[in-house]
């Protein structure tokens, strides 16, 4: 079994060492596959939030194999992100995603002195979007100051990471704010999550739950639900905190049991019965939340799980020719439409697959940490 795995792993390496020549040829950072080329982001240039994960692809397969070209690549493209900083006003909470894959991993792999730098230059700009009241600030808009989203709970790492680097415990402390805020208000009963809560950005009150990234408020945005199971998986490996084990575990539940009979994941796990719309980043994500729980909890259930979803994928849903330069299809980032992609390649899904190929072929070198 873990053969079939590495292989995967080695054929994906091959067609992204094709492929990502083609992204280095064009200086672009790209953001999905389509009409054979790469494209780049179709909002906000290279301050979009996914930026981050095409050079930890790289740094995936650098690791790997060993091959300098996915090394050059990984930094080419972070100096391009690294220049968003001077632009500012496109980063919002998603630095995590964006610094801790690019920057973080350098410094992390390569012990890159200026690449920690940057990397604490986005701690800390993350820590200017808290709010004492006790959560990030999402988004940039002015009618947005109190929305808060689940996906955030993946940020957070950068700033538990902070505090290990500096020994100042600021950064970890508000991390730990917004966990316990997010437990408190997205986590419900039966083990789902919400997408977004506005809150009054002056008291911290609840004021209500959006439909975000769904099919309307109440329902199950799948990858919301990833980001749940992995992000309070991550608190926990940086806290030690049980409760955020104990939220991860409740989350897994739930997604485990919303797992189509054929491995594949609906966008939204209420979207109606007729509705075909996949999301498969949904299920990348989730299987590296859900093996990364049963390395810390010994349940094989999460394992069996993550299995399913890894092999529904490979087995039905990976573009291995030259056809495309992605290789997972039938991603989706909206459950309506928004003009991000639906049922195409989109990098982050390629970034999340190779993870959960990596951590079965035993070569993750856990960028998140």
């Amino acid at each position: 079994m873990l053969d079939r795995y590495k292989s995967a792993l080695k054929k994906a390496e091959e067609k992204y060492r094709r492929s990502a020549a083609a992204a280095a040829a064009a200086g672009i950072l790209p953001y999905k596959s389509g009409d054979g080329c790469w494209q780049e982001s179709p909002f906000d240039g290279n301050g979009w939030w996914t930026g981050g994960f095409w050079p930890g692809l790289m740094w995936q397969f650098y690791v790997f194999g060993g091959d300098e070209f996915f090394l050059a690549e990984a930094r080419r493209t972070e100096a391009i992100l690294t220049e968003e900083f001077r632009r500012f006003t496109a980063l919002n909470h998603d630095v995590g995603f964006m610094y801790l894959l690019s920057c973080g991993a350098d410094e992390k792999l390569t012990g890159n002195a200026q690449a920690g730098v940057d990397t604490l230059h986005a701690a800390s700009l993350l820590m200017g979007r808290f709010n004492p009241r006790g959560f990030f600030r999402a988004w940039n808009g002015p009618d947005q100051k109190g929305l808060a989203i689940i996906d955030c709970m993946m940020n957070l790492s950068l700033l538990f990471r902070a505090s290990r680097r500096t020994e100042d415990p600021r950064f970890a402390a508000a991390a730990r704010i917004h966990a316990d805020t997010t437990l408190r208000e997205f986590l419900r009963p039966d083990g789902s999550v919400s997408h977004i809560i506005e809150f009054d950005p002056a008291t911290g009150a609840r004021v209500r739950e959006l439909g975000g990234q769904g099919v309307a408020p109440g329902t199950q945005w799948s990858r919301g639900q990833a980001w749940g199971l992995y992000g309070f998986t991550l608190a926990w490996l940086n806290t030690g905190d049980r409760r955020y084990l104990d939220a991860a575990e409740r989350i897994a539940g739930n997604f485990i049991a919303h797992i189509r009979p054929d491995g594949l994941t609906d966008c939204d796990f209420c979207q109606p019965a007729e509705t075909d719309r996949i999301d498969n980043m949904a299920g990348a994500i989730a299987a590296c939340g859900l093996l990364e729980l049963e390395k810390t909890t010994g349940r094989e259930e999460y394992r069996l799980a993550a299995l399913k979803l890894t092999d529904a994928l490979l087995d039905k849903c990976c573009d291995w020719t030259d056809r495309q330069c992605g290789l997972l299809t039938r991603c989706t980032a909206s459950y309506r439409d928004d003009g991000a992609g639906c049922h195409t390649n989109i990098v982050y899904g390629d970034y999340f697959l190779t993870e959960a190929l990596a951590k079965l072929a035993g070569t993750d070198p856990m960028l998140w940490l």
